[in-house]
């Protein structure tokens, strides 16, 4: 590979472009381009404009998206579909105006139906209903990976549409109202140790079960496809995890051990599981060449260490 190619990272700051951008960089490509939601605002259509016809980047990574875990989907549906909308329309269309060579849309696993088989194959995108807690950011994303898909079809571009499981990760968002569940549970947990707190509530009822990758372990499939794979081989969109799953209870007592805590476990049983079970049939891309390589309490290590020394990420 020419690893001076210019490759833009949508979204480099946050939990998944910091991610790809450590790994391009570990793996020597010299020529990143990066800018601040301050430098770049992407639901400014002109001011994308401007960027691509200046810059024309060689390759785009869109991991630039408005995120948040139950809560924050469920009490602001018209924000998430509207800002990731804007975002992908902005940055895909510039991509193919200015002839971006290759594209890689990340989605999310909650596009797939609430009550789809498990593990949820590629297949079963758009198959039944989906989950309403989260259902405005899903057909966002759907919206998202059928553009790239439609632009492949008409147009001939590479643009690849990578669909990962939940993540957690260096740089992780641990806001106490609209984090994802894991790292909303270190805060938890720690504070909890911090106060000497006989008790930590945890929403739902702990049944439900999800699959959890380190977002390091995501920047390493991304690039691996980057590099090795077009859209032809890949397919209108391809799932990305570890193909493990464990309880939201089985998670909490591994935050629980990890962090030191020891005191008591307490299910909030008035708050919502969310779907049952959520966990990706891997075996495509596993077949292509790549596996995910970090144990789950070993990634909450790394993330826990994170949490006490990065001070911006506890506020």
């Amino acid at each position: 590979m020419d690893k001076n190619i210019k490759i833009y990272v949508a979204g480099h700051r946050g939990l998944v472009g910091s991610a790809i951008k450590r790994e391009f960089e570990r793996k020597g490509y010299t020529n990143l381009l990066c800018k601040t939601h301050q430098e770049l605002d992407l639901l400014d259509t002109k001011a994308v404009t401007e960027f691509f016809e200046t810059e024309k980047p060689d390759w785009v990574i869109l991991s630039a998206a408005k995120v948040g875990g139950i809560k924050g989907n469920d009490t602001f549906p018209v924000e998430f579909f509207n800002e990731n909308m804007k975002i992908q329309l902005n940055v895909i269309e510039n991509s193919f105006r200015n002839n971006v060579k290759k594209l890689c849309f990340l989605g999310s696993s909650c596009i797939y139906p609430k009550n789809a088989p498990q593990p949820m194959k590629e297949e079963h995108l758009l198959s039944s209903t989906l989950e309403k807690t989260n259902e405005m950011y899903a057909l966002a994303k759907i919206s998202g990976l059928k553009l790239c898909s439609a632009y492949n079809r008409e147009y001939g571009t590479n643009y690849i549409s990578v669909m990962p499981c939940n993540l957690y990760g260096l740089n992780d968002n641990y806001d106490k109202e609209n984090a994802h569940v894991l790292p909303m549970l270190v805060r938890r947990f720690h504070e909890a140790k911090e106060q000497n707190l006989p008790q930590v509530s945890v929403w739902g009822t702990g049944t439900p079960s999800r699959e959890f990758m380190f977002a390091d372990d995501l920047a390493k499939g991304v690039v691996y496809l980057m590099e090795n794979k077009d859209a032809h081989e890949i397919g209108e969109l391809i799932n990305i995890g570890t193909g493990k799953e464990v309880t939201i209870l089985e998670l909490a007592n591994m935050i629980k051990k990890v962090v030191g805590y020891e005191g008591e476990i307490v299910f909030d049983t008035t708050k919502p599981d969310g779907t049952m079970r959520k966990l990706m049939d891997v075996s495509r891309i596993n077949s292509l060449g790549w596996k995910a390589e970090t144990k789950l309490e070993d990634g909450i290590k790394i993330v826990y260490n994170d949490f006490l020394t990065n001070d911006k990420i506890r506020k």
